[in-house]
C-alpha cells in the first residue's frame, strides 16, 4: 500500500491504496464520490469517464499510481451547483432515462466542448462514439451537446 496525494475536484486528497488500484475505485470507495460509475471494467463503455488534466479518461483502467500530480475532475466537480451548460441542456432535452451512463456521457461531452466549442453533428458523433447508452438516447445526447455549444 502506498500513499498518494491527488487533486480531485480542486481539493487535495490523500489516500492509501495499492499502486494498481484503478482510479475509479479510489474515487468511489476511498473518496466516497459515487457519481462516477463502473460499467465494463475494460475502458470500453465510458461510464467511468472523468477528466485528468481536462482530458476525458476512463478511470477503470488508470491505476492510481499513474495519476501523479495531474488534476482529476469527476462529475461532482463539473459544476457543484448543476448549472454547467451541458447539465442544463441534458435536462432540457430529457436525455437521461435510467441515468447510469450519464456522468460518463457528460464528462466526455465536456472534454469535447473544451477542445472544440462548436462541434458539428459528425464531430459530436465521433467524439461520443465510445460512450455507450443502453437506453439509446444518442439523438438526445447529440442535441443537448449542440444546445450547450450554442450557449458558450
Amino acid at each position: 500500500m502506498e500513499k498518494y496525494r491527488l487533486s480531485v475536484n480542486g481539493k487535495m486528497q490523500e489516500v492509501t491504496a495499492p499502486a494498481d488500484m484503478p482510479l475509479l475505485w479510489v474515487i468511489r470507495d476511498l473518496l466516497s464520490l459515487k457519481g462516477t460509475k463502473f460499467g465494463c471494467g475494460q475502458a470500453l463503455c465510458g461510464a467511468c469517464t472523468v477528466h485528468v488534466d481536462g482530458v476525458a479518461t476512463r478511470s477503470c483502467s488508470l491505476p492510481v499510481s499513474a495519476v501523479g500530480d495531474r488534476a482529476v475532475t469527476t462529475i461532482e466537480g463539473l459544476s457543484p451547483t448543476g448549472d454547467h451548460p451541458l447539465q442544463q441542456a441534458w435536462e432540457a432535452h430529457v436525455v437521461p432515462q435510467c441515468g447510469y451512463c450519464q456522468s460518463g456521457q457528460l464528462m466526455n461531452a465536456a472534454a469535447l466542448l473544451a477542445e472544440n466549442p462548436r462541434p458539428s453533428e459528425s464531430e459530436i458523433e465521433a467524439a461520443m462514439a465510445g460512450n455507450l447508452c443502453r437506453c439509446g438516447t444518442y439523438n438526445r445526447i447529440k442535441e443537448a451537446i449542440l444546445t450547450a455549444s450554442s450557449q458558450s
